[in-house]
């Protein structure tokens, strides 16, 4: 469960504010869509190895 302190005076659009950024850390709705439908190992492992490979030539350029 999600505890937001609010503070005297504090307003509510701020409150949900905070409540979002907390909700979002989470990981309650990425974890909701993954589970939608079923991915095989291999596929989720041949996107992993996809976005290691393009995170390593990014990092490749940028030096």
């Amino acid at each position: 469960m999600l505890i937001i302190p609010v503070k005297e005076g504090e307003s509510i659009d701020r409150a949900l504010k905070k409540f979002k950024k907390k909700f979002e850390k989470t990981g309650v709705v990425k974890q909701l869509r993954s589970r939608q439908a079923y991915t095989k190992k291999s596929v989720s492992r041949r996107e992993e190895i996809k976005k290691a490979a393009y995170i390593s030539t990014l990092r490749r350029e940028e030096m």
